[in-house]
């Protein structure tokens, strides 16, 4: 199934190779900001969560000018830089002894995620064709999370609180590792480069360029925006604080509980992407989109039953806290290669960085709804309320998904083979600004 999920083109590859080692340095860090700003550095608790949710306002803020570049200039001399500024702000955390040392290094931080990923997105789909483009998706998405896993695992041998140098030894490695991509890109000149041929000057005295009003004049575009906002928020967005705060303080389990169960969801993504990504070939994404929004909102049921457990049968709840993780993993497996390959389905060379750029934005909006929504809720005794609201989110989503496939065509919705890359659809205009 590995070799089968392989792109054919080297590139593709080299670029699936350099997210396994990005993503361990992000493993080695991702868990540990919050602990290390509170117990290193002894910024409160409250400012310490100010300071990571302005990491997700940067990169919320740089998204559509990211798009813009990429599509103005080409990806590779947009992420190239970014890159080096995104190591940078990760390198200086481990020195941030101040709030506002470590305001500025998430500020850079944030400036180069909020770019870096939609850009490298438009950069895979460039280099993969409509018949392989979901499996590579899939297989990257595979790929980060092993590399997240490992880099935890690696990082929790490594670090002690009273040792602050071990804090300052994984942000190092973390930067490092940036380096690996970046190598990567800088020694292949072709690729990244401006998908759209460049116009003349006359050109573009006399035709007005496409952008984000083209882009969000797109109905199926508009559709699936939808339906990525409202699943992220209900979905994606609670798995951090509200899925946490309701095991531990409604179904009263352990924090190592939760621990088995975020390595539950990783181990199930790891072992069964590369079946799920062989199983949905040919079949219609947006009815694999629905499926989604169920799965997730089951595994919301899942954790209520925990919930309603009570604490009473300890291991009945701690079961069905890890099951809650396991299943949603499941959602997260058909997601991860639909939803960005039907997304570049509907994009065209002329505005694919614009339409990524929109897409990994619905990201950092969940990253700032998702905490607001949950803590208070939960935090306030309304957990039911909470769990009705992400069930009843999770099912809108499903019936966005499905009404989708009545605004696209067979081809986009991999309903039939592609024979090449996927043009804009049937938006007129979108169709007019390119044909101009």
């Amino acid at each position: 199934m590995f070799g089968d999920a392989l792109p054919r083109r080297p590139e593709a590859r080299r670029l699936l190779a350099a997210t396994l080692f990005s993503a361990t340095g992000r493993g080695l860090t991702l868990p540990f900001m919050f602990i290390y700003l509170t117990k290193v550095r002894d910024v409160p608790a409250s400012t310490a969560g100010l300071i990571i949710a302005w990491m997700a306002v940067c990169a919320l803020v740089i998204g559509p000018v990211g798009g813009w570049a990429v599509d103005r200039f080409g990806a590779r001399r947009i992420v190239l830089p970014m890159l080096l500024v995104e190591a940078v702000g990760v390198g200086s955390v481990g020195f941030a002894h101040t709030h506002w040392q470590a305001l500025l290094s998430v500020t850079l931080i944030g400036a180069g995620g909020g770019v870096i990923w939609a850009a490298n997105t438009t950069i895979l789909s460039s280099v993969t064709d409509g018949l392989e483009r979901q499996k590579t998706f899939g297989l990257n998405f595979a790929l980060l999370n092993l590399g997240i896993g490992t880099g935890t695992v690696i990082a929790g041998a490594i670090v002690d609180l009273d040792r602050p140098g071990t804090f300052q030894v994984i942000y190092l490695i973390d930067a490092a590792l940036y380096l690996v991509p970046f190598v990567n890109l800088l020694t292949m000149p072709g690729v990244g480069r401006r998908l759209a041929p460049a116009t003349t000057d006359d050109q573009a005295t006399r035709l007005r360029q496409p952008g984000y009003r083209e882009v969000f004049a797109h109905r199926g575009f508009r559709r699936l925006l939808a339906f990525s906002i409202v699943l992220t928020i209900s979905g994606y967005a609670q798995i951090e604080v509200g899925f946490t705060a309701f095991a531990i303080d409604v179904a009263q389990v352990g924090p190592q509980t939760v621990a088995y169960a975020f390595t539950a969801n990783t181990l199930v993504i790891v072992l069964a992407q590369l079946f799920v990504v062989r199983v949905i070939q040919g079949r219609s994404r947006t009815i694999l989109l629905s499926v989604v929004g169920v799965i997730m909102a089951a595994s919301w049921l899942i954790l209520g039953v925990a919930g309603a457990i009570d604490g009473r049968h300890a291991a009945a709840s701690a079961v069905a806290v890890i099951a809650c993780a396991a299943v949603f993993a499941v959602g997260e497996t058909l997601l991860s290669p639909i939803n960005p390959t039907l997304l570049n389905a509907l994009a065209n060379d002329e505005l694919r960085g614009r339409f990524n750029a929109l897409g990994s934005m619905v990201w950092g909006a969940s990253g700032i709804v998702g905490p607001i929504t949950a803590a208070p809720l939960i935090g306030g005794g309304h957990s039911s309320i909470w769990l009705a609201l992400t069930v009843a989110g999770c099912l809108t989503a499903a019936v966005l998904a499905a009404s989708l496939r009545k605004v696209i065509t067979a081809e986009q919705d991999g309903r039939t083979a592609a024979a090449g890359p996927a043009e804009v659809g049937d938006d007129d205009a979108v169709r007019v600004a390119v044909e101009r």
